[in-house]
């Protein structure tokens, strides 16, 4: 298997360098032959890096420790279904996960790529193609992971204990997948320019990548902070770690850019700002995995220090200044069709959406790059704290949801103070009505009144919408409403599929408020029988048990949890304890509904019998949980193909269909 994965890798490094060299040279050369040959080579790259994978995997299952990647990620312990994780849990594995992706996406986008995209198709290859051989070469020369060892151990270092988790098989590819599908919009903006395209040929397939890559990078963030929330035992999901945010901000950048695409479908504009956002974005997204694996900053998402530092900041560069360049010399194309009428219009408002977003990810980029500016000039480094991002982000996030109900009510063009009040006096009247409700109820914290009456401002907006549509469908087809509700956002995918994705960021800013401002946190030593009060739940702490397992030992705690004298539910808290590693993982017991999370926590098991507790109280993160799925719902519906009918051909003057007669 060692072998044949490493012969594949070098195959598919070799095709891909090759598809690169001959995209370019058939469309210079004006050869046919040589394009189709060079898009072959690409698929055949795909192809080799996944007898490459399948062979990794084969190591893994089969614990052949003679590789020296198999032997340092895995033991005979290991349980079999954390075979994948083990796969991407060093910089080997997650480079090789990285090449297969870009392959096997790159090749279904070239595949499916529409017949007027064709002239610009080899230029768009060739970026596809020559971002691939870069991560080949680093793979091949630099990390290879099916080097050998010398000899073969008899077992194997084992898989890092926090990586044994659900959310590990789905947070890590999630994000690995997303930054590296940012290349795909980017290949297709670039090739078109480079084949001096000045209209919007591109748009639609960058458009569906880029919602494809932003689903992608959306779902890998909520992963990882479910990951933290549940096994890091602190207690809390997000933060602002320099490689947490080193995804966040090609997240924030496509957002940007799946808004201001929308604009340029429908009204022809801001081409050149598109341009400029998905060159941000792919920029980020590099600045994301140098991050990753340069071992620049200490993080317990990164790999470490590493060697491919410095090759990866050149990456960086190269891919940060190229785009910008052939940007810049085709500047005179980009003029847009139209010119922005007014700034009381929806594309007015997607702009100064797309300019939060950008300061937000400015922002962030500022505090996570800080310290290692400090290193470089002061030689001390100074670290940017949460409550930096919290005080400059928080005020711009707010002022985004915001914007997110505004923009959809706005209409195209031009709006007038009377649409504009038809539009937005509902949904004010529904967020001014919640601010008031929840300051006569005591909620006296104006962050919070801001930011829950703006999740029902926009909430009442995408509610009101639906009922208008619904409500004009069941009067035009005598449809009942539930019929008519479903038939509406069939019938209008991409902007009611939007809606449901603007639901769920409603989810998320409720769960980050809640946890933010009214988490009650408490950490106590108890020891069997005794027991500990917390908002209005009684906790009593039953007694631990202790079972050694393979590579570790595991304490699991039972707690009884009691409300009014009430007896709610019986939980386990699980702490494993692994010598090898010097190292403990957590398992939270968490009592989850949409009011409150009840989370408990052990932080330590003494010698008497004793465990340290650290229980929480976090209000509506429950919704952040559920946001996930919600917003992937969203997703598809907006990705799902428009079926347009294609109108039968009208016979032609002067001809008579004629049915077919038998002899």
């Amino acid at each position: 298997m060692a072998d044949l994965g490493a012969i594949s890798l070098w195959i598919a490094l070799a095709l891909a360098a090759y598809s690169t060299i001959g995209s370019v040279a058939g469309k210079i050369r004006t050869s046919p032959a040589l394009v189709e040959s060079a898009q072959s080579a690409m698929y055949g790259a795909a192809l080799a890096l996944l007898v490459a994978t399948f062979s990794l995997v084969i190591g893994f299952i089969s614990r052949d420790f003679e590789i020296a990647y198999v032997a340092a990620h895995s033991d005979l312990a290991m349980p079999s279904q954390f075979t994948w994780v083990a796969f991407y849990a060093g910089n080997e594995g997650s480079l090789l996960f990285i090449a297969v992706t870009l392959a096997i996406m790159a090749s279904l986008a070239v595949w499916r790529a529409p017949e007027k995209l064709r002239d610009a198709l080899p230029y768009t290859t060739a970026v596809l193609m020559l971002t691939l051989t870069f991560f080949l070469a680093v793979t091949s020369v630099m990390a290879n992971p099916f080097d050998k060892l010398p000899f073969t151990p008899a077992d194997g270092e084992g898989i890092n204990p926090l990586l044994t988790h659900f959310g590990m098989f789905f947070h890590p590819p999630a994000l690995m997948a997303g930054l590296i599908s940012i290349t795909i919009p980017l290949a297709f903006a670039t090739g078109s320019l480079l084949a001096g395209k000045s209209g919007d040929e591109w748009v639609d397939v960058g458009r569906v990548w880029g919602i494809i890559s932003w689903v992608l990078l959306a779902s890998g963030l909520l992963l990882g902070s479910w990951w933290a929330y549940t096994i890091l035992g602190w207690g809390g999901f997000w933060f602002w770690d320099p490689v947490e945010n080193a995804a966040f901000m090609p997240w924030l950048a496509l957002t940007a850019f799946i808004h201001s695409i929308m604009v340029q479908k429908r009204r022809g504009m801001f081409r050149m700002w598109n341009i400029v956002l998905i060159n941000v974005a792919f920029g980020l997204a590099l600045y994301g995995m140098f991050m990753n694996r340069g071992g620049s900053v200490p993080s317990v998402h990164s790999f470490g220090a590493s060697a491919l530092g410095w090759i990866f900041l050149m990456f960086l560069a190269i891919g940060v200044i190229v785009p910008f360049a052939i940007f810049i010399w085709r500047y005179p194309l980009l003029k847009s069709a139209r010119n922005l009428d007014s700034m009381l219009s929806r594309e007015a408002a997607f702009l100064v959406n797309n300019l939060l977003f950008l300061a937000i990810a400015f922002v962030t980029l500022w505090g996570t790059v800080y310290p290692l500016i400090s290193r470089l000039f002061n030689n001390e480094e100074i670290t940017v704290s949460r409550p930096f991002y919290d005080q400059v982000n928080g005020p711009l996030m707010l002022a985004l949801v915001f914007l997110m109900g505004v923009g959809p009510l706005i209409p195209w063009r031009k709006a007038n103070l009377d649409s504009l009040r038809r539009s937005l006096l509902p949904p004010a009247i529904g967020g001014l009505a919640t601010v008031a409700v929840l300051a006569a109820l005591g909620l006296h914290k104006n962050y919070a009144l801001i930011a829950f009456g703006l999740a029902a401002f926009v909430t009442s907006g995408i509610l009101m919408e639906w009922y208008r549509g619904a409500r004009s469908r069941h009067r035009s087809s005598g449809e009942n409403y539930a019929a008519a509700f479903l038939h509406l956002i069939w019938a209008n995918r991409p902007r009611y599929g939007g809606y449901i994705v603007h639901l769920s960021v409603v989810m998320v800013t409720l769960g980050i408020v809640g946890a933010s401002f009214f988490s009650i946190q408490k950490d106590v030593v108890l020891n069997p029988g005794e027991s500990v009060s917390i908002s209005d739940y009684e906790l009593v702490y039953l007694g631990s048990v202790e079972t050694p397992k393979g590579n570790r030992t595991e304490f699991a705690s039972t707690v009884q949890i009691f409300r009014g004298g009430d007896l709610l539910e019986t939980i386990q808290t699980k702490r494993a304890f692994y010598p090898s590693f010097n190292m403990a993982s957590t398992n939270a017991a968490i009592r989850s509904t949409p009011v409150e999370d009840l989370y408990i926590v052990p932080s330590e098991n003494m010698p008497d019998g004793s465990v340290g507790f650290r229980i929480l109280v976090n209000p509506l993160i429950w919704w952040m949980w559920v946001a996930g799925p919600v917003m992937v719902i969203g997703t598809v519906i907006a990705l799902w193909p428009q079926t347009v009918p294609v109108p039968a051909r009208a016979p032609s003057p002067g001809r008579v269909a004629t049915r077919p007669t038998a002899a």
